[in-house]
């Protein structure tokens, strides 16, 4: 089961990025070209927003059975072990809120350039901090490509 997940979280990740940036794009063009938010615009955004919190349970899962995960004395000078047990999970759990956030406000405002800027702003904040906290190969953390 482990492993499953180690994999569907990995793969997840792409999906993640790829909605982020296209409704980051979206929100981007929309709100510097002062277009509408339209039905395709809500949806992008909306789909992104999924896919993150897909991603958050995938890897709250994770993070209740990971060997990477520990809570024994001298975690915190273990580079790779306060990455996966501390810094990783509290970027991500950041980022997700700012993506919720965004998506909400957007939801409420009334204004199609607000709507834009609102989305532009938390899910840019968002995906940020989202590329910070993925273990890149060449971070040495024991991340890999997929």
């Amino acid at each position: 089961m482990y492993s499953g997940l180690v994999h569907a979280h990995s793969g997840l990740r792409w999906l993640v990025l790829i909605f982020l940036i296209l409704a980051l794009v979206k929100g981007i063009s929309g709100w510097m070209g002062k277009k509408e938010y339209t039905d395709g615009d809500r949806k992008m955004a909306l789909f992104a927003l999924i896919f993150t919190h897909v991603q958050f349970l995938l890897g709250l899962g994770l993070y209740m059975m990971s060997p990477k995960v520990s809570f024994a004395e001298g975690v915190m000078q273990n580079a790779a072990a306060r990455f996966y047990t501390v810094e990783h999970m509290s970027m991500m759990i950041l980022a997700i809120i700012l993506v919720t956030i965004g998506y909400s406000t957007a939801k409420r405002t009334s204004e199609a350039l607000g709507k834009h800027k609102k989305i532009a702003i938390f899910y840019g904040i968002g995906l940020l901090i989202i590329l910070a906290a993925i273990p890149w190969p060449f971070r040495g953390l024991g991340g890999g490509w997929f």
